[in-house]
Formats: C-alpha cells, sequence, structure tokens
C-alpha cells in the first residue's frame, strides 16, 4: 500500500485484473466462434477446451500485467510451440469474423493493440 494514498493499491489491482480479464474474453469469443463456425461444433470441443484452459493459464501468468499488449506485439511467447500454432491458426480466422459477430470486442481489441504501452513488440525475422 502507498502511504498517504488510499486506493493506489487496489485501483492498479483492479486494472490488471481488467486488462488480462479483457484479454480472456477475447481468446475465449475466438476460440468459441472458430468451433463453431469453423469446426462445426455446437459447443466447444474438448481439443477447443483444453486450448481456452491454456490460454487462460498463460494469461493469468503474463507478466506484463496491466501494461499486456496484445499477444501479437508482445515479445515473449508464452505458449508452447503447438499451442502457439493452433492459436494463430484461430486468430487468423476468427479474427476478421469478430467484426460482425462480436463488433465491441473487436475495436476494443484493436484499439488496444494500436495503443499498447508496454512489452516490446515481437522480434520479426528481417526478410531477405
Amino acid at each position: 500500500m502507498h502511504p498517504g494514498v488510499p486506493g493506489v493499491f487496489t485501483l492498479q489491482t483492479d486494472m490488471m485484473k481488467g486488462r488480462i480479464e479483457g484479454e480472456k474474453r477475447v481468446v475465449e469469443l475466438m476460440i468459441r466462434l472458430y468451433c463453431r463456425h469453423k469446426e462445426g461444433n455446437s459447443e466447444l470441443c474438448g481439443g477447443c477446451a483444453e486450448l481456452l484452459s491454456y490460454a487462460r493459464q498463460r494469461l493469468d501468468r503474463c507478466p506484463f500485467a496491466n501494461a499486456k499488449p496484445t499477444c501479437r506485439k508482445c515479445r515473449v511467447h508464452c505458449y508452447r510451440r503447438g499451442e502457439r500454432e493452433q492459436i494463430r491458426r484461430i486468430m487468423r480466422w476468427a479474427g476478421p469474423r469478430m467484426l460482425f459477430f462480436h463488433p465491441a470486442a473487436a475495436v476494443g481489441h484493436l484499439l488496444r493493440e494500436l495503443f499498447a504501452r508496454g512489452g516490446a513488440p515481437a522480434h520479426r525475422r528481417p526478410s531477405a
């Protein structure tokens, strides 16, 4: 707790939870959209449910907390290789469709990506 400034710690903790919880909601929407429309399931299949659980665990352990950039702009790849490829495939498919199925979540996610502070962008290989 910061002396003389009541509630600062609580406010920071709420902001951290809000940012991470928002990212959890977006990834869940994307996974559910993919599973329903691409795979044709009415409920989450076992593989998608496992990926969602894994994504939530990784977000809970994010070292950037309230300064978390979107995953695409993050310098830390916290997913294992197999899960990283799976979530990339899902995000590539679901991302553009989010504007039609969940426009508020999509716009919020895009704005967070554009104005992300903290967490330097992922390193990309120079094109040869």
